[in-house]
């Protein structure tokens, strides 16, 4: 095993909030540790008390008593997208109700429609000030869906973009391709053939390319059936591409469990899953994604069944829901806060969420979500007295350094 004095860098006089599943504390908590990284990954924590000079590297840093968590995750974004609909924000809040803006060509197919007419380049500049809202928060892996393009060449289009996005800013991006999110106009009327494209060209293709590391299936939206959804969920599978959802988030309609019977890693929203939902999950292994952007922005009088959740010992993740028609918000500790507020989880349930449960969330938490020895180095240093301001306080952030990879990168981008 190696010893500190082999590291490439080691951080003293830290505290640690590791979420290292061995440690009983809900945190996690370490006290007056060293951690050491070597090429890219963790690779000791020690005590303080068995430090000495001599049992350290060259590159050492003084943490002065700051707090180390593991980098934030956001699991859920649609951060990559045309225009906006603040148009459509004034008109909810005049009382006009979602569904006749749609009607009249707003909600996501307005949103599709700003999307196809945008070259990649100004997709990727109007998605990088999104990304950096993020990042000076600690986030160290965003994930990004597409579903915007609704068609062969703008889905590929978008995902193109957020891989282009890894090369232009220190965040690692999972890209995930999200389909049934609306019926094209195009495909107005032949619903069975547009999930045939999703099936027999969108999918293989993405696979082929490797452009998605994974699909979501809208399970929200009533112009698929329950055998469509079924259909792209197992079109999936047989490419190799696990699967996840947007589920019970307006009514409940049982995505939740059919998405549990194909394994998905999470089921995202679920303001209105039923028991039995939750219980297909945990049987599962199924993530619950919680977005209380998205509950806050539309005024949602639903929340989730948070202590079913827990009875059934369902892990919670938490995420930013970026997107412009229903949170277009980019802050991830506002999205801890919030999730505290309105379904009252508990600071270290929230900082759980954006670590090790957005993590599994991903299927990464082999490699990411907590600090644990032989886990990839992304990390950040706070300027905090305890984990639990990362969920209190909003509008002044403490981050110190944000590290990617084991090394420290600029905490303004």
């Amino acid at each position: 095993m190696i010893q500190l004095k082999d590291c490439d860098r080691v951080w003293i006089n830290v505290n640690l909030a590791t979420f290292d599943p061995a440690v009983s504390d809900p945190y996690g908590l370490k006290h007056h540790c060293a951690l050491g990284i070597h090429n890219g990954r963790i690779a000791r924590i020690d005590p303080m008390s068995e430090v000495t000079a001599t049992r350290l590297p060259y590159d050492v840093i003084d943490g002065h008593n700051g707090w180390l968590t593991p980098g934030l995750i956001d699991c859920h974004t649609h951060l990559i997208f045309g225009g906006h609909r603040a148009q459509e924000f004034e008109l909810r809040l005049k009382g006009v109700p979602y569904e006749q803006i749609a009607a009249q060509g707003g909600g996501i197919l307005a949103t599709a429609r700003a999307t196809r007419v945008r070259s990649k380049e100004q997709l990727i500049k109007s998605a990088l000030p999104r990304i950096k809202a993020l990042t000076t928060e600690g986030v160290t892996l965003i994930e990004i869906k597409s579903g915007y393009g609704l068609n062969l060449t703008d889905e590929i289009k978008m995902l193109e973009v957020a891989k282009e996005l890894r090369n232009r800013h220190s965040v690692k991006i999972i890209n995930t391709l999200l389909v049934a999110n609306a019926l094209p106009p195009e495909y107005a009327g032949r619903t069975d053939e547009y999930v045939d494209m999703i099936c027999q060209q969108l999918i293989p293709e993405l696979a082929e390319k490797k452009l998605a590391e994974a699909v979501d299936v809208n399970c929200e939206n009533v112009a698929f059936t329950m055998t469509h959804k079924a259909r792209i969920f197992q079109a999936a599978i047989d490419h190799g591409l696990p699967t996840k959802c947007h589920a019970e988030q307006f009514k409940e309609n049982g995505g939740a469990s059919l998405a549990a019977q194909m394994k998905a890693l999470s089921c995202d929203h679920l303001q209105h899953i039923s028991e039995q939902g939750i219980v297909d999950m945990a049987e599962s292994g199924s993530i619950a994604v919680l977005l209380p952007g998205s509950y806050y922005f539309m005024r949602s009088q639903t929340v989730p069944p948070v202590e079913l959740l827990r009875q059934y010992q369902v892990p919670i993740a938490l995420a930013t829901d970026t997107n412009p028609g229903t949170s277009p918000l980019a802050s991830i500790r506002m999205m801890m806060n919030m999730g505290c507020i309105f379904f009252e989880l508990t600071p270290a349930e929230a900082l759980a969420g954006v670590t090790i449960n957005a993590a599994r969330a991903l299927g990464i938490a082999d490699h990411y979500g907590s600090l644990e020895e032989d886990k990839v180095a992304d990390f950040c240093l706070w300027d905090i007295d305890h984990p639990n301001e990362l969920a209190y306080q909003l509008g002044h952030c403490p981050l110190r350094q944000r590290v990617v990879d084991g090394v420290i990168t600029d905490v303004r981008q």
